[in-house]
């Protein structure tokens, strides 16, 4: 199975994702946005599997430095452009294994998608 983990290199959530693959020796490909931002494609497939909400990160403090304005009436068309524009706003780590989708971290969904339990 190919694995390709998505997100920023220093952020903590992906620290302990890594930390988490590396101890159960599973292999993967990373892909840091601050190098190389995800496409509008990709974010619209994320978007379709998981759903925008899910995708979009409203936790965070680029997206909550945001004007209200922009916060406004979201639908899925400007939660990909706000991503596009800032890739700080997706959520980490996205975690793409073949046709199926993780977002976020959380041991015990790696442990079920990846078959450590």
């Amino acid at each position: 199975m190919s694995i390709t983990i998505h997100g920023i290199k220093n952020c903590d959530t992906m620290k302990k994702a890594f930390a988490w693959l590396e101890a159960h020796g599973i292999a993967y490909d990373f892909h840091d946005y601050k190098k190389v931002a995800p496409t509008k494609a990709q974010l619209t497939a994320w978007c379709r599997a998981a759903g925008w909400e899910k995708v979009l990160n409203r936790a965070g403090p680029t997206f909550r430095k945001l004007p209200d304005a922009a916060k406004e009436n979201l639908t899925q068309e400007k939660a990909i452009v706000l991503m596009l524009g800032n890739p700080s706003m997706i959520k980490r780590p996205i975690v793409e294994t073949g046709a199926a989708l993780e977002i976020g971290f959380k041991p015990e969904a790696y442990a079920v998608r990846f078959g450590t339990k």
